[in-house]
């Protein structure tokens, strides 16, 4: 929501936050039970939007995961996993094989008023709530790394027993992030695949690219803005141009990869749809 009054601060309350013209003040207390990648995005992205919380506390077996941490964003409190798991919505930062063991650890810091977040894939609701079977209220989200720039493409799913004002209060949390939606929970694994692990499929590719385009004469700078801003229009016209994706590759007659196209397309099969058979609950 952008603020258009002009020397003087815009306030608009609601139950679990205020704006005003710099700040989004947040009246929840976080808690991140684990300190790596994911926590640091979703730190950054809060970071971005300048939203401030009551709190927030993580934890981490490694403290220099921490101390990292703590360094980029001064303003987190570095503790245990008992005071972690003890704030208003806790978020599961963790791989999928130690999810169970940690919340075995943290369920007597959890109370049925809290509000848990899950970010691993794989670990179904109903297996968190066999551990945590004293909180409702426990969602799953599929992360994204574009969410570092506010940009993320983020599918969610709640347990049953979360009311509409608790469902809301989650999405506007989440919302800072960039684009967060509501899914059946058995889609959220292929949001992995297609989403969250999806850059990973490119971006050494582009880096070569880059690369090559200075060995054939281009600056680094020419050769990024070249990859740029024909990736950007490439992708429109490939989604929103209305014609079909055939045409669309049509357009071009030459190929200079093409003879590759069977390898690349299997290998595109093999490893992702194996990879989906490894991480689905």
């Amino acid at each position: 929501m952008s603020v258009e009054a002009e020397g003087e601060e815009e306030k608009i309350t609601e139950k679990h936050k205020v704006l005003t013209q710099n700040h989004i003040i947040m009246k929840q207390s976080i808690g991140f039970i684990g300190g790596g990648r994911v926590t640091r995005i979703l730190l950054q992205a809060f970071k971005n939007k300048n939203a401030h919380f009551s709190k927030i506390v993580v934890t981490d077996t490694n403290p220099d995961v921490t101390g990292i941490l703590k360094k980029s964003f001064p303003d987190i409190q570095v503790d245990n996993a008992s005071l972690a798991a003890s704030q208003d919505i806790v978020f599961i930062s963790l791989h999928p094989p130690v999810v169970m063991d940690t919340l075995e650890l943290i369920k007597g810091s959890i109370n049925n008023n809290t509000i848990v977040i899950s970010l691993a894939p794989k670990i179904t609701i109903a297996k968190i709530s066999s551990k945590l079977n004293q909180t409702k209220n426990i969602a799953r989200l599929i992360p994204n790394a574009t969410s570092y720039i506010n940009e993320g493409y983020n599918p969610v799913c709640f347990s049953s027993d979360f009311t509409r004002n608790e469902k809301q209060q989650v999405l506007d949390l989440l919302g800072l992030m960039g684009n967060t939606f509501v899914v059946p929970e058995e889609k959220l694994e292929s949001y992995a695949i297609m989403s969250a692990m999806l850059p990973t499929y490119f971006w050494f590719q582009w880096k070569e690219l880059i690369e090559i385009g200075q060995k054939i004469g281009l600056s680094e700078k020419e050769s990024n803005d070249s990859i740029n801003d024909t990736l950007v229009a490439s992708l429109k016209l490939m989604f929103k141009s209305g014609i079909k994706t055939t045409e669309v590759i049509d357009l071009i007659p030459v190929k200079p990869i093409g003879e590759n196209e069977p390898q690349i397309k299997e290998i595109y099969n093999t490893k992702l749809i194996g990879l989906f058979e490894k991480i689905k609950p």
